[in-house]
């Protein structure tokens, strides 16, 4: 089971007790995923690739943190806008996290 509920429930927040990730680990999360902004994927496709993306990487956020790393060394003219991206469609999908992104 995802971490991050995908469609099943209402709910807007991580639900599991495994582990409590803030808004800036869910962005990295969704930052590593194959997920487009210009897809502009709704809340629920967020919410699924957070989810996916992290069970990919075993539950461990430091694997997607230093994908991001080398992503923005790799790559900083387009890091900045699609971590812009990530942290707003973090907010978006996880309503609690809005303020804190």
């Amino acid at each position: 089971m995802s971490p991050v509920p995908t469609t099943t429930a209402p709910t807007t927040e991580p639900t599991d007790t495994r582990t409590n990730l803030t808004a800036a680990e869910l962005a990295q999360i969704l930052f590593a995923s194959r997920l487009q902004a210009s897809g502009h994927p709704s809340s629920e496709q967020v919410r699924a690739a957070i989810g996916e993306r992290l069970d990919a990487c075993g539950g461990d956020c430091g694997t997607c943190a230093a994908y991001v790393a080398q992503e923005a060394g790799d790559h900083p003219e387009s890091y900045a806008a699609r971590m812009r991206w990530a942290l707003g469609a973090v907010g978006l999908a996880f309503p609690a996290y809005a303020t804190a992104a």
